[in-house]
């Protein structure tokens, strides 16, 4: 059994062959197609942040209207680049809509991938510390972020506060229990995926990776999978590691299927550069009949070793489309992996 999800990246554009034309276009889909899949039985609704593009941004408004509408799905980001963001404030935000989910935010975190301005944390009031590199700075604050999540007090009450303080330091509220067990990492390299679980973080591992020995792209990632799970396991952490794969992965059950993602499974892995001195494998995309899907999905070592798959879903076709295209990997594709 796996944990099936979807991840959209909430694109919109002012194009004719789109359902998304404008930013209110792709969340309200956001929501309404959760709802759907909680419905037909997906299990989780995960969402990808990226800033200064036409894109899902500002993921904790999202998420809690999410977690208003459902009841059972989980709730979850891939990832949220910490590198813009403030870790108290973002506390506060992750606590109010977990508390509002009923404890189903699986939050996705990480230093952050390739821009679509330079430095663009810099616009949002955040220069790294002395001798720090900007990665350095999104693994602090997460480091914060996760200090925070626990609840323990530590700012210095007012004496004359303008409401009765409890006894003590103080901790921003609203706290949600249990939420710092459901942070994930989201890790492009082996060494990033280890700091991870030694800090009690969950794994994220997307459609790329850092290349970090020539293999092919789901070989990588099963290395990197297997190197986490054993530093998790050296840990001693108390509650289970859980690990994503993100996929694309299309059944082609009808015409519009085809005509659509009808070339794209005959692909393979690729290598190029997401940045200038960082070499990444990028992982194919899957498109055949279901058939022929279980046989190619069945040899990804990454697969075997996730416990949860991330489907990644063309947004700009629309919340109908898509709930197709999830329902068909439900039917036809995952009871012949042993997913279901």
């Amino acid at each position: 059994m796996k944990k099936i999800g979807f991840l959209s990246f909430g694109h919109w554009a002012n194009h004719p062959a789109y359902k998304t034309r404008t930013a209110s276009d792709t969340l309200l889909q956001s929501i309404d197609l959760a709802v759907a899949a909680e419905e037909i039985g997906i299990d989780g609704a995960y969402f990808r942040v990226h800033h200064f593009a036409a894109q899902l941004a500002s993921p904790f408004p999202l998420l809690a209207a999410v977690g208003a509408k459902t009841s059972k799905i989980e709730i979850g980001t891939g990832v949220i680049d910490m590198r813009y963001e403030n870790p108290l404030y973002m506390v506060e935000d992750a606590g109010a809509a977990d508390l509002i989910s009923g404890g189903r935010l699986q939050l996705g975190i990480s230093r952050g991938s390739p821009e679509q301005v330079i430095d663009g944390w810099r616009y949002f009031g955040y220069e790294p510390a002395e001798g720090e590199t900007d990665a350095d700075m999104g693994r602090r604050k997460a480091l914060e972020f996760l200090d925070k999540l626990q609840g323990v007090g530590f700012a210095q009450p007012n004496p004359y506060p303008m409401f009765p303080n409890p006894p003590g330091l103080l901790r921003v509220e609203p706290y949600s229990e249990g939420l710092r067990e459901r942070i994930w990492w989201g890790a492009a390299s082996n060494a990033t995926a280890i700091w991870a679980a030694e800090n009690g973080m969950h794994l994220q591992s997307s459609t790329l990776k850092f290349d970090e020995n020539g293999k092919p792209f789901h070989v990588q990632q099963a290395e990197q999978i297997r190197l986490y799970k054993e530093a998790w396991k050296k840990a001693g952490h108390e509650h289970e590691p859980r690990v994503s794969v993100s996929r694309s992965i299309f059944a082609i059950v009808n015409d519009t299927d085809r005509l659509y993602f009808g070339q794209q499974g005959k692909g393979s892995d690729s290598f190029g550069y997401i940045e200038s001195d960082k070499r990444a494998v990028f992982g194919r995309s899957y498109a055949a009949e279901p058939d022929q899907l279980i046989k190619e999905l069945a040899n990804d070592e990454a697969i075997q070793e996730a416990d949860t798959i991330l489907l990644t879903i063309p947004n700009t076709l629309g919340t109908d489309y898509n709930v197709h295209v999830l329902s068909s990997i439900l039917e036809h594709v995952a009871p012949g992996l042993g997913w279901r």
